[in-house]
This record gives C-alpha cells, sequence and structure tokens, in this order.
C-alpha cells in the first residue's frame, strides 16, 4: 500500500496549550457554578419575609384624650381624660417587590364620646371669679400609611427602613354651655381636618422558622406646616405563627401617641390621643 498518497497525520498539540484550555474549561464551568450557586441562594427572601401577608384584626386599646382651646375669651383644657377599653378595627399588609425591597401599609380607625364638666374659682385682675361649664364631643381619628421599605440581611434577622406618606383624618363635634360670673354662654362646633404628612419606618424581624417570627417595629409622621399641624408617633413588639402554609395568627403590643394642632386666626386647638394596648390578626400569605 502507498502511504504517499496520504495526507498527513496532524502534529500532538503541545501540553501547554492542552493545560491552558482545560484551565479555562475549568474556571467558566467554575463561574457559570458560582453565578448559579448566587443566583439560587438570592432566589428566596429571608425566611423573616413573605412574599405577601395580609393582617385583619382589632387594636384592644387603653385611650387618654386631652384637649386644648384658646379664644378670644380665654383658654380651657380638659386635662388627661382617661376612657374604658375599645376595639379599634385594624388592616396592615405587606409586599415583597425583589427579595430585599417592599410595601407596608397600615390602617386604623379610633372613635370614642367624651363628657367634661368642671367648675373652677379663679381671679380676673383681681377680681373673684367663678366658671362652671359642661362639655361633650365626639371625636374621629382615621389613621392610613403606605411606606416603601428596605429590608437589610438575608438570614433569619432582617431590618427594615421605610419611608413613605400618612394620611389622618381628625374630626370632632363639641356641644359646650357655662356659666361665668352669672352669664351663659353656649358653643356648638363640628370640625373635620384631614392631611398628608412625611413618613418614617423602622422594623427589624427574626424567623425561628418560616412559620414563627418575632418582630420590632416604630413609624413617625410629622407635619409643621399649613393650618393643621402635629405627629402620629406608634411603636410594638410582636409575635406571628402559621399554623398552616398560609393562614396564621399574631399578635403585638403597641402604643401610638396622636397629637394635631389647630390655628384657626382667632382661635386654636390641640388635642392629645394616646392609645395603648394589644393587636391580635388573623393573617394571610401568598
Amino acid at each position: 500500500m502507498n502511504t504517499d498518497l496520504l495526507p498527513p497525520a496532524p502534529a500532538p498539540a503541545p501540553r501547554s496549550h492542552t493545560r491552558k484550555r482545560l484551565r479555562a474549561v475549568s474556571l467558566l464551568s467554575g463561574a457559570a457554578a458560582l453565578g448559579l450557586f448566587v443566583q439560587g441562594a438570592h432566589a428566596d427572601p429571608s425566611p423573616a419575609l413573605d412574599r405577601f401577608s395580609l393582617s385583619v384584626g382589632g387594636y384592644y386599646v387603653d385611650p387618654t384624650f386631652n384637649i386644648k382651646g384658646n379664644t378670644r375669651y380665654g383658654s380651657a383644657e380638659s386635662g388627661d381624660i382617661d376612657r374604658n377599653r375599645t376595639t379599634l378595627p385594624r388592616v396592615r399588609a405587606e409586599l415583597l417587590l425583589g427579595d430585599s425591597q417592599g410595601l407596608s401599609f397600615d390602617y386604623f380607625r379610633y372613635r370614642n364620646d367624651y363628657n367634661y364638666s368642671t367648675t373652677r374659682s379663679f381671679n380676673v385682675g383681681g377680681t373673684p371669679a367663678i366658671l362652671s361649664g359642661a362639655a361633650n364631643a365626639n371625636i374621629e381619628v382615621d389613621f392610613a400609611s403606605l411606606a416603601y421599605k428596605w429590608w437589610l440581611g438575608h438570614g433569619n434577622d432582617v431590618f427594615g427602613i421605610g419611608v413613605g406618606a400618612g394620611y389622618y383624618r381628625a374630626h370632632y363635634d363639641l356641644q359646650a354651655s357655662g356659666v361665668f360670673n352669672g352669664t351663659t354662654g353656649s358653643l356648638s362646633e363640628n370640625q373635620t381636618e384631614k392631611t398628608f404628612a412625611p413618613l418614617l419606618e423602622l422594623g427589624w424581624k427574626h424567623a425561628f422558622s418560616r412559620d414563627l417570627r418575632i418582630y420590632a417595629e416604630a413609624s413617625g409622621v410629622k407635619k409643621n406646616w399649613g393650618t393643621v399641624t402635629g405627629h402620629i408617633y406608634g411603636a410594638a413588639l410582636g409575635v406571628e405563627w402559621y399554623p398552616l402554609k398560609n393562614l396564621g395568627v399574631g399578635a403585638d403590643y403597641g402604643i401610638t401617641r396622636i397629637h394635631i394642632d389647630r390655628d384657626g386666626g382667632n382661635s386654636q386647638a390641640a388635642v392629645d390621643v394616646k392609645l395603648t394596648g394589644p393587636s391580635a390578626y388573623v393573617k394571610m400569605r401568598f
């Protein structure tokens, strides 16, 4: 057989080139594996967070109420008035966008009736005076907040920072009558004030497991411009438990402080409401 007609066999690749090719393939494979690992590691959020959760329940509070008023005729203050415990309806929701950012929503409504009477003796320009009177008021406060939140951490502990807006609506009906040194007077007034204000939220969550967690949170709304000013501060410490995959319960103990000022030119009024007590929820998550 004539081998002169066959093409020459290719020369073997140098060993150094083969090693370089193997090293490049290994590096690419390692990078791909690392990318898949990182992607898988961040595919799920922290076990302390849910993609979406909705909480519906009540805020069982022990309220304290104080109202101050200044008019061209003088000023008055009710002092702290403690009321019987009452339950406020409350709705909360959280939505996770990605793995570490999301939205949080909170809403509750406070409504109560107050009765107040007083008899006081004092001096006006050195002349003794007697003031006696009675008043009843109906107070309503609606509060809602919406915040964009950043969650720091991917383990069992996460810390949240949120910024957004709070909305509050305050309504009161006031009926009052009084006698000042034998002169009788009366007052009937109702007013509704509503406004938006900047909101700041802070939070912490710890997961013992995906079904059992504890949390602490604080929030503040403050507005210092316009006819209606004031602030609403709140804080709570709570626990949530999911005996079923998508259905659970939650409870926390919190305090809320509401202060609203109104400057009407010839008259000014300030309302203080302090709410303390537990909240209980039925929780759903998806």
